[in-house]
Protein backbone atom coordinates (compact mmCIF):
# COMPACT_ATOMS: atom_id res chain seq x y z
CA UNK A 1 0.00 0.00 0.00
CA UNK A 2 1.63 3.32 -1.00
CA UNK A 3 2.09 6.11 1.96
CA UNK A 4 0.21 9.04 0.44
CA UNK A 5 0.54 10.90 3.96
CA UNK A 6 1.97 14.42 4.74
CA UNK A 7 6.00 15.09 4.52
CA UNK A 8 5.05 15.66 8.44
CA UNK A 9 5.48 11.79 8.94
CA UNK A 10 9.10 12.06 7.30
CA UNK A 11 11.85 13.64 9.68
CA UNK A 12 11.69 17.36 8.31
CA UNK A 13 14.03 19.33 8.44
CA UNK A 14 14.60 22.52 10.78
CA UNK A 15 13.97 25.36 7.75
CA UNK A 16 15.54 28.21 9.77
CA UNK A 17 13.13 30.88 9.29
CA UNK A 18 9.48 31.41 10.14
CA UNK A 19 8.16 32.20 6.63
CA UNK A 20 9.14 28.89 5.62
CA UNK A 21 8.07 26.70 7.91
CA UNK A 22 4.87 28.78 7.50
CA UNK A 23 4.47 27.84 3.90
CA UNK A 24 5.18 24.26 4.77
CA UNK A 25 2.13 24.29 7.25
CA UNK A 26 0.34 26.14 4.58
CA UNK A 27 0.95 23.79 2.12
CA UNK A 28 0.07 20.85 4.40
CA UNK A 29 -3.27 22.28 4.73
CA UNK A 30 -4.13 22.76 1.18
CA UNK A 31 -3.27 19.35 0.90
CA UNK A 32 -5.47 17.93 3.47
CA UNK A 33 -8.33 20.08 1.74
CA UNK A 34 -7.57 18.28 -1.90
CA UNK A 35 -6.30 21.78 -2.85
CA UNK A 36 -3.44 19.84 -4.50
CA UNK A 37 -2.46 22.82 -7.18
CA UNK A 38 -2.37 25.41 -4.23
CA UNK A 39 -0.38 23.25 -2.13
CA UNK A 40 2.16 22.79 -4.55
CA UNK A 41 2.27 26.47 -4.89
CA UNK A 42 3.10 26.53 -1.59
CA UNK A 43 5.42 24.53 -1.79
CA UNK A 44 7.25 25.58 -4.48
CA UNK A 45 7.67 29.11 -2.77
CA UNK A 46 9.61 27.16 -0.23
CA UNK A 47 12.40 26.36 -2.93
CA UNK A 48 12.05 29.47 -4.28
CA UNK A 49 13.55 30.94 -1.45
CA UNK A 50 16.37 28.55 -1.63
CA UNK A 51 15.22 25.85 0.65
CA UNK A 52 15.37 22.09 -0.07
CA UNK A 53 14.21 19.15 2.11
CA UNK A 54 13.11 15.59 1.37
CA UNK A 55 9.85 16.33 3.18
CA UNK A 56 8.91 19.18 0.59
CA UNK A 57 9.72 17.19 -2.21
CA UNK A 58 8.04 14.30 -1.03
CA UNK A 59 5.11 16.09 -0.89
CA UNK A 60 5.16 17.64 -3.66
CA UNK A 61 5.35 14.42 -5.20
CA UNK A 62 2.19 13.37 -3.34
CA UNK A 63 0.16 16.82 -4.27
CA UNK A 64 1.25 15.96 -8.26
CA UNK A 65 0.62 12.29 -7.84
CA UNK A 66 -3.21 13.41 -6.02
CA UNK A 67 -3.61 15.82 -9.27
CA UNK A 68 -2.87 12.43 -11.93
CA UNK A 69 0.42 14.56 -12.87
CA UNK A 70 2.81 11.35 -12.65
CA UNK A 71 5.85 12.35 -14.67
CA UNK A 72 5.92 15.43 -12.20
CA UNK A 73 5.10 13.24 -8.84
CA UNK A 74 8.13 11.08 -9.96
CA UNK A 75 10.83 14.19 -10.70
CA UNK A 76 9.42 15.00 -7.06
CA UNK A 77 9.85 11.55 -5.73
CA UNK A 78 13.08 10.91 -7.13
CA UNK A 79 14.27 14.67 -5.73
CA UNK A 80 13.47 13.15 -2.26
CA UNK A 81 15.17 10.17 -3.14
CA UNK A 82 18.66 11.74 -3.66
CA UNK A 83 18.11 13.80 -0.37
CA UNK A 84 16.88 10.04 1.42
CA UNK A 85 17.99 7.43 -0.47
CA UNK A 86 17.25 5.61 2.78
CA UNK A 87 13.65 6.73 3.16
CA UNK A 88 11.18 3.50 2.79
CA UNK A 89 8.24 6.23 2.06
CA UNK A 90 9.84 8.12 -0.50
CA UNK A 91 10.69 4.55 -2.00
CA UNK A 92 7.54 3.20 -1.91
CA UNK A 93 5.82 5.92 -3.63
CA UNK A 94 8.41 5.91 -6.04
CA UNK A 95 7.51 1.96 -7.10
CA UNK A 96 4.06 2.78 -6.85
CA UNK A 97 3.70 5.39 -9.72
CA UNK A 98 6.11 3.98 -11.23
CA UNK A 99 2.94 1.14 -11.44
CA UNK A 100 1.08 4.10 -13.75
CA UNK A 101 3.45 4.44 -16.55
CA UNK A 102 3.67 3.16 -19.80
CA UNK A 103 6.54 1.72 -20.17
CA UNK A 104 7.52 -1.04 -18.26
CA UNK A 105 11.35 -1.36 -18.32
CA UNK A 106 13.26 -4.23 -16.83
CA UNK A 107 16.48 -3.89 -15.37
CA UNK A 108 19.81 -5.32 -16.87
CA UNK A 109 21.20 -8.13 -14.77
CA UNK A 110 23.82 -6.92 -12.24
CA UNK A 111 26.38 -8.57 -10.02
CA UNK A 112 25.43 -8.75 -6.33
CA UNK A 113 27.93 -7.08 -5.26
CA UNK A 114 27.23 -3.94 -7.28
CA UNK A 115 23.90 -4.18 -6.05
CA UNK A 116 24.79 -4.54 -2.19
CA UNK A 117 27.20 -1.73 -2.59
CA UNK A 118 24.90 0.48 -3.64
CA UNK A 119 22.16 -0.09 -1.16
CA UNK A 120 24.90 0.06 1.50
CA UNK A 121 26.19 3.63 0.74
CA UNK A 122 22.40 4.73 -0.06
CA UNK A 123 20.85 3.13 3.37
CA UNK A 124 21.22 6.82 5.23
CA UNK A 125 20.92 10.59 4.04
CA UNK A 126 24.07 12.77 3.66
CA UNK A 127 23.14 14.80 6.41
CA UNK A 128 22.54 11.18 8.68
CA UNK A 129 25.60 9.82 7.92
CA UNK A 130 27.44 13.55 8.68
CA UNK A 131 25.96 13.51 12.12
CA UNK A 132 26.52 9.72 12.78
CA UNK A 133 30.37 10.48 11.65
CA UNK A 134 29.83 13.41 14.60
CA UNK A 135 28.36 11.65 17.47
CA UNK A 136 30.83 9.01 16.98
CA UNK A 137 34.00 11.02 17.26
CA UNK A 138 32.99 12.91 19.96
CA UNK A 139 31.56 9.54 21.90
CA UNK A 140 35.16 8.48 20.93
CA UNK A 141 36.95 11.22 22.31
CA UNK A 142 34.68 10.94 25.58
CA UNK A 143 35.91 7.24 25.88
CA UNK A 144 39.39 8.44 24.85
CA UNK A 145 39.55 10.72 28.20
CA UNK A 146 38.78 7.78 30.89
CA UNK A 147 41.23 6.22 29.14
CA UNK A 148 43.96 8.92 29.88
CA UNK A 149 42.55 9.99 33.48
CA UNK A 150 41.59 6.31 34.78
CA UNK A 151 44.14 4.10 37.26
CA UNK A 152 42.14 1.03 36.20
CA UNK A 153 43.81 -1.42 34.02
CA UNK A 154 40.56 -2.78 32.82
CA UNK A 155 39.04 0.34 32.41
CA UNK A 156 42.02 1.69 30.42
CA UNK A 157 42.00 -1.38 28.09
CA UNK A 158 38.27 -0.98 27.55
CA UNK A 159 37.91 2.26 26.94
CA UNK A 160 41.27 2.60 24.49
CA UNK A 161 39.64 -0.16 22.46
CA UNK A 162 36.15 1.44 22.60
CA UNK A 163 37.64 4.59 21.64
CA UNK A 164 39.12 2.65 18.52
CA UNK A 165 36.02 1.47 17.40
CA UNK A 166 34.20 4.33 17.47
CA UNK A 167 36.93 6.68 15.29
CA UNK A 168 36.96 3.32 13.12
CA UNK A 169 32.87 3.58 12.42
CA UNK A 170 33.26 7.39 12.12
CA UNK A 171 35.45 7.19 9.50
CA UNK A 172 33.34 4.52 7.74
CA UNK A 173 30.55 6.94 7.89
CA UNK A 174 32.54 9.94 6.18
CA UNK A 175 33.79 7.58 3.52
CA UNK A 176 30.23 6.36 2.79
CA UNK A 177 29.14 9.78 3.18
CA UNK A 178 31.35 10.75 0.14
CA UNK A 179 30.56 7.63 -1.74
CA UNK A 180 26.81 8.76 -1.85
CA UNK A 181 28.09 12.30 -2.75
CA UNK A 182 30.16 10.83 -5.70
CA UNK A 183 27.46 7.88 -6.39
CA UNK A 184 24.86 11.40 -7.26
CA UNK A 185 27.39 13.40 -8.99
CA UNK A 186 28.10 10.31 -11.63
CA UNK A 187 24.32 9.10 -11.95
CA UNK A 188 22.69 11.73 -13.55
CA UNK A 189 18.99 11.17 -14.50
CA UNK A 190 16.03 12.33 -15.82
CA UNK A 191 12.68 12.28 -16.58
CA UNK A 192 10.34 12.22 -19.49
CA UNK A 193 7.61 14.66 -19.82
CA UNK A 194 6.04 14.23 -23.05
CA UNK A 195 3.43 12.24 -23.92
CA UNK A 196 5.26 10.09 -26.49
CA UNK A 197 8.82 10.84 -27.98
CA UNK A 198 11.16 8.60 -30.65
CA UNK A 199 14.51 8.04 -29.85
CA UNK A 200 16.80 8.50 -32.37
CA UNK A 201 20.35 7.45 -33.19
CA UNK A 202 21.80 10.32 -33.20
CA UNK A 203 20.98 14.11 -32.14
CA UNK A 204 18.86 14.77 -34.72
CA UNK A 205 15.57 14.66 -36.29
CA UNK A 206 16.48 12.98 -39.41
CA UNK A 207 19.18 10.18 -37.45
CA UNK A 208 17.11 6.84 -37.69
CA UNK A 209 14.14 5.88 -34.96
CA UNK A 210 15.23 3.26 -32.26
CA UNK A 211 11.96 3.12 -29.80
CA UNK A 212 9.57 4.78 -28.11
CA UNK A 213 9.30 6.37 -24.65
CA UNK A 214 6.23 7.42 -23.11
CA UNK A 215 5.81 10.12 -20.18
CA UNK A 216 7.09 9.46 -16.53
CA UNK A 217 9.95 6.94 -17.33
CA UNK A 218 13.62 7.89 -16.30
CA UNK A 219 16.25 7.71 -18.17
CA UNK A 220 20.25 8.39 -17.28
CA UNK A 221 22.02 10.85 -18.93
CA UNK A 222 25.14 9.83 -20.84
CA UNK A 223 26.04 13.54 -22.65
CA UNK A 224 24.79 16.33 -24.03
CA UNK A 225 24.79 17.67 -27.88
CA UNK A 226 23.24 21.09 -29.22
CA UNK A 227 20.02 20.21 -27.71
CA UNK A 228 20.21 16.80 -27.25
CA UNK A 229 20.72 14.44 -24.61
CA UNK A 230 21.59 10.71 -24.79
CA UNK A 231 19.96 8.70 -22.48
CA UNK A 232 20.05 4.92 -21.21
CA UNK A 233 17.67 2.66 -20.27
CA UNK A 234 17.57 0.35 -17.28
CA UNK A 235 17.52 -2.65 -19.59
CA UNK A 236 20.93 -1.01 -21.46
CA UNK A 237 19.00 0.62 -24.33
CA UNK A 238 20.82 3.98 -25.76
CA UNK A 239 19.37 6.49 -28.19
CA UNK A 240 19.02 10.49 -28.00
CA UNK A 241 16.34 12.95 -27.17
CA UNK A 242 15.55 16.27 -27.11
CA UNK A 243 16.51 18.41 -23.97
CA UNK A 244 12.52 19.72 -23.87
CA UNK A 245 11.47 16.30 -23.98
CA UNK A 246 12.58 15.88 -20.36
CA UNK A 247 13.35 17.17 -16.72
CA UNK A 248 16.60 16.77 -14.51
CA UNK A 249 16.35 15.34 -11.47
Amino acid sequence: MVFLALGFILPILTFGEDNVEALFTKGNILYSKAQYKDALKAYQQILDEGYQSAAVYFNMGNASYKSDDISSALLYYEKAHKLAPGDDDINSNIRFANLKTTDKIDEAPEFFLVNWWRVFILSLSISALSMLSILLFLFGSGVLIVYFFTNSVSIKKASFYSAVILFFLGIIAIFTCNRQISYFDNHHQAIIFSSAITIKSAPGDKAASLFVLHEGTKVNILDNSSGWMKIRLANGNEGWIKNVDVRKI
